[in-house]
């Protein structure tokens, strides 16, 4: 197997190579760093390299492989390469939520996430680039460079887990932690033709920071494959002591249950979303196709959708409202970013929001008696040139991102899980899919459905030319 057909090899591949010792920790690492190094200056998205320590670890990691004697025992993922998302503390590490004053900010503790992220086996390679303070759909800090779409540079790769994406697409790590407070893995997911799992909220620990939105924002998954996600899943699922919401830990791995043979269900479905309305003809067309897909597999299928109408106001309040929460003088913020923060209004406006957002939430939630999945586009318009909206005004940008995100948000509201897949790609070549929607608690039937869906729609083989 040649260099790049082992980069974009799957994540859980990797890992039993390197469990059988055909390929050691150093080599991988190796590898993938020498990938960055050659791609990720037009490509955008690492925000931080840590070749030192990266290298120091995939030796000892080398060094242990060798001497043990029962390889099954190792960490799941021991050896694999990964990246942490921007907006979370890796210690040693820089943080700089996306914003340039803050690239010298080293932090000195873990996240819960990168703890099991360690404890799991990876190697983290570094920081993967992120909007500022993960607040936009797209990844343009002024004075960073953008994190552009691997399938096409001059196109997004979206936000806030834009780096994370275009690091996965592009073959430089199999796998990555990100995160989704609107659809900020979904959509990245969606741009760069990935798997993005969103799960249920109090699934992935947000420790030790905690919640201040009303717990719109998760940690979640991008992988190239549903296996690999449900795999991620595992690892990184579970309560941490003093979380504000959790979950009991589900009978099986969510690996396992990805594979079993799932039930018939009762699928949604909608090609549009109010208030916005339809989605573009090209992914009108894949969530018809997938639609007639899964009735042939015997899935009991009904086009339907609630209305999001009453959740956007609040949402967006809730949303505007994280961006002042970061000390951050108003000078040195983007300026999409300072004017959602002079317009953010009161603490009483915050909670009004969020007391309107839990009642229509109630509602969204209710419609999923009736279904056990709903099939939607993960965006209405396909991904958007980088700075395309520049110089619009900010009234005019944020019009212009609800109505290309707002089949996510709400479901970041309600809390329930909802996993991206790439279905097909745009005469541009850039990638576009759908999104799944399962009850609450029920990451297990959504990636399952999607296991079922991608034996038949087979994605991982598809990879970008990358000729610069």
């Amino acid at each position: 197997m040649n260099k790049t057909d082992v980069a974009f090899t799957p994540a859980l591949e990797l890992a039993h190579s390197i469990r059988k010792k055909e390929l050691s920790p150093l080599e991988l690492t190796q590898l993938y760093l020498e990938r960055i190094e050659k791609l990720d200056a037009k490509l955008g998205s690492f925000s931080y390299v840590a070749t030192k320590e990266a290298l120091a670890d995939a030796k000892n990691k080398t060094e242990q492989l060798a001497k043990i004697k029962d390889p099954s025992q190792l960490p799941p993922f021991f050896g694999i390469p990964t990246a942490i998302k921007d907006l979370y503390a890796v210690a040693g590490m820089p943080c700089s939520y996306g914003n340039i004053t803050l690239k010298d900010n080293i932090t000195d503790y873990d996240e819960g996430l990168v703890t099991r992220i360690k404890q799991a086996g990876f190697i983290i390679l570094g920081k993967t680039a992120t909007s500022e303070f993960g607040s936009l759909p797209y990844t343009e800090s002024p004075g960073l460079s953008p994190s552009r779409n691997p399938w096409n540079l001059d196109y997004t790769s979206g936000g806030s887990s834009g780096g994370a994406a275009a690091a996965v697409a592009a073959g430089l790590i199999p796998m990555a932690p990100g995160s989704d407070g609107g659809g900020s893995v979904r959509g990245p997911a969606f741009c760069c033709g990935l798997v993005g799992l969103k799960p249920s909220r109090g699934r992935i620990s947000n420790a030790p920071v905690g919640d201040y939105q009303g717990g719109i924002a998760t940690h979640g998954c991008l992988t190239r494959n549903v296996t690999d996600t449900a795999a991620l899943l595992d690892i990184l699922a579970g309560y941490i002591t003093g979380d504000p919401y959790w979950l009991s830990d589900p009978e099986i791995s969510f690996d396992d249950a990805t594979k079993k043979p799932g039930d018939r269900l009762k699928i949604a479905f909608a090609t549009a979303v109010a208030p916005t309305g339809e989605a573009v003809p090209i992914i009108k067309q894949q969530v018809q196709d997938l639609a007639e897909i899964l009735t042939s597999l015997g899935h009991s299928l009904r086009e339907a959708c609630p209305d999001f109408t009453p959740l956007v106001e609040p949402f967006t309040k809730i949303w505007q409202a994280g961006v002042t929460i970061f000390p951050i003088p108003e000078v040195a913020l983007n300026p999409m970013n300072r004017w959602l923060k002079q317009n953010a209004g009161t603490v009483g406006d915050y909670l009004k929001a969020l007391h309107q957002m839990l009642i229509i939430s109630r509602q969204i939630v209710a419609f999923f008696e009736d279904f056990d999945v709903l099939l939607l586009p993960t965006y209405l318009q396909p991904p958007l040139k980088v700075g395309e909206w520049s110089d619009l005004s900010p009234q005019e940008t944020l019009t212009k991102i609800i109505d290309w995100i707002i089949p996510c948000p709400a479901f970041n509201a309600t809390g329930q899980p909802a996993i991206a897949i790439p279905t097909g790609f745009t005469d541009k070549g850039l990638p576009v899919g759908v999104q799944l929607i399962g009850k609450p608690n029920a990451e297990a039937t959504i990636l399952n459905l999607a296991y079922e869906i991608e034996k038949i729609k087979p994605w991982a083989q598809n990879k970008p030319t990358l000729d610069f």
